[in-house]
């Protein structure tokens, strides 16, 4: 508990037909605490893991956004709809008897490793400064630039016509229901994402996701702060200690010379005080070869 009150993170299951907003809502409603964020957002049809960042936590949120994540997806084939998930209307019907798991098998192998994808119409990325489902919905021709994202692992989990169940270890910024239309193009029998749980976000696991009704629970009776992950939690850098006057320095914001920079690794580092305390976030400067405090804590 700091000076202003709950920081660090929550692992929240989000359960399918509510928003990743609505969730936030709920946490800040519950904790009293006014800045909560999340990261990494979930379709409200989607479920799983939903990190959720409460008070100077809320700063860590662009470090989580760097983890892999990991998926199970339910795609259904042989029809296609235009926002890619079932939330659509069906825009296209295809034909599935000759489709084999041995073709899907070989369809996915395409999807390996780095590939370039466009986002659904239907999504929240901007366009002059209006969300893409915004205007899609206002019946506007919607145009996304492609990007690349990276696909770790794909693994077919169950296979039933015309039902497909996969499990997708992914980038930042994949999205699973653009892969799925994808797939039924590649297939020539068109697709769409039936269902989707998000199983792993990083160090986050499902398996101790709680959810919004044991969140409820926990807050009535005091011990919201038990299920809070400290912020460093989310830090993948190295880990340096401070004397008293490079702590002093740090928290002044200004750079300092630190004797552990590896090429080879995040040019980010977690700084604490000689008492362990979290300090700040620093990052390495090429330019001039010293570490700037990109975020100061004040825990």
């Amino acid at each position: 508990m700091g000076r202003m009150g709950l920081n660090g993170l929550l692992n929240v299951n989000k359960p399918p037909g509510c928003s990743s907003f609505s969730i936030v809502a709920g946490v800040r409603r519950l904790s009293g605490e006014r800045r909560v964020g999340h990261a990494g957002t979930l379709d409200p049809a989607a479920s799983g893991v939903l990190p959720i960042c409460l008070g100077q936590a809320t700063r860590v949120a662009e470090y989580l956004m760097e983890y892999p994540k990991e998926y199970l997806a339910g795609i259904e084939l042989g029809l296609s709809t235009d926002t890619y998930d079932g939330e659509g209307r069906i825009i296209a019907r295809g034909v599935l008897h000759n489709i084999s798991r041995t073709m899907i098998e070989d369809a996915l192998r395409a999807f390996m490793g780095d590939i370039i994808q466009v986002p659904p119409a239907f999504s929240a990325v901007k366009i002059n400064g209006r969300k893409s489902y915004a205007l899609a919905r206002a019946g506007r021709a919607v145009t996304l630039q492609p990007r690349r994202v990276h696909i770790h692992d794909i693994e077919i989990i169950a296979f039933d016509l015309p039902y497909l169940k996969l499990r997708i270890s992914c980038s930042k910024g994949t999205y699973i229901r653009s892969l799925a239309n994808d797939l039924g193009v590649n297939l020539g029998c068109h697709a769409y994402l039936k269902d989707l749980e998000r199983t792993s976000y990083g160090p986050f696991k499902i398996a101790g996701a709680v959810t919004p009704g044991q969140l409820h629970e926990a807050a009535e009776e005091g011990r919201l702060e038990q299920l809070l992950f400290p912020l460093d939690f989310a830090l993948t850098g190295g880990r340096v200690y401070l004397d008293e006057i490079q702590a002093a320095s740090v928290a002044k914001g200004l750079d300092i010379p630190l004797d552990i920079y590896d090429p080879y690794s995040k040019n980010y580092c977690s700084a604490y005080t000689q008492d362990g305390r979290l300090l700040a976030v620093m990052k390495f400067t090429a330019e001039n070869g010293l570490w700037h405090p990109q975020k100061v804590f004040d825990l």
